[in-house]
């Protein structure tokens, strides 16, 4: 028993310190003052071949948890992807647009995309006492922590000038997957649409951890730019509206699919080239 009590109390001391406090920085950080790096001028001459593509990228796993971790905001100011971007979206600084069918393109507000994240009123039933019960209105809240997929739209090409494939992301759409309330059904919806070159410059102000080295920590911008993390293809561009693999293909087909796709992409760059 007395084992028992220096264990819990030694876990409860060694929990507090692992919590840490934030004492400020030794030397000056320079991501809070970063812009973001403009693209090279690409001219449509240099470009010989290109194609879109979206690719989903699930934030469960463990090379894309930096874009999803810290749920909450940590003490010296550190924020995952999405909580970024809606304090943008509720600031008025970035523009989102629907992903409503009929709606695509349309600019929406941030009351919209609470109301798709659940914050909406329902209503619960309360037991009073063992006789009476009463209908409570209850306003519902936004969980950002079950945004857990992005999808990038992004556009591939060949740039003769420089000889090489490269990429650029066109825009960025989070997938919420909560529950809903009433239903107590998964939810797995859309969100909203944001251009990529609107966020660069507030993601570039952001920084992202490093679980090997707090000094060389960089940032949200540097993440996408860098592809630091990973995805798989969700659909390209085609003569059916760009539909997704999934609206043609079931289950485990569909994942065939998208690495035959992804197979496709890399064969491209290979194939310009004589060994």
């Amino acid at each position: 028993m007395y084992k028992k009590i220096i264990l819990a109390v030694f876990t409860v001391i060694f929990a507090g310190i692992a919590k840490g406090q934030n004492f400020g920085d030794i030397y000056q950080k320079s991501i809070p003052d970063a812009k973001k790096i403009n693209y090279p001028y690409l001219r449509e001459a240099d470009v010989v071949w290109s194609k879109r593509y979206f690719r989903m990228v699930d934030l469960r796993e463990k090379v894309n948890h930096p874009l999803y971790y810290p749920v909450e905001t940590t003490r010296d100011g550190r924020k995952n992807f999405i909580n970024i971007i809606l304090e943008e979206i509720k600031a008025g600084k970035i523009t989102v647009y629907s992903t409503l069918a009929g709606q695509e393109g349309v600019p929406t507000t941030y009351q919209e995309v609470e109301s798709l994240m659940g914050a909406v009123p329902h209503t619960e039933t309360v037991q009073v006492d063992a006789t009476t019960t009463r209908i409570d209105t209850i306003q519902g809240e936004i969980h950002p922590e079950d945004v857990k997929e992005l999808l990038l739209y992004e556009e591939w090409y060949f740039d003769k000038k420089l000889s090489k494939l490269d990429v650029r992301i066109i825009a960025v759409c989070p997938y919420y997957m909560g529950v809903d309330p009433e239903l107590k059904k998964a939810l797995h919806k859309s969100l909203f649409w944001v251009k990529f070159d609107d966020i660069r410059d507030v993601l570039a102000k952001n920084e992202v951890f490093s679980a090997k080295n707090d000094a060389q920590r960089i940032s949200f911008d540097d993440l996408f730019m860098q592809r630091r993390f990973n995805g798989f293809i969700y659909g390209e561009s085609n003569v059916y509206n760009d539909r997704m693999v999934n609206e043609y293909l079931p289950g485990e087909s569909a994942l065939f699919e998208a690495e035959r796709i992804k197979n496709e992409l890399f064969n491209i760059e290979h194939d310009l080239w004589e060994y």
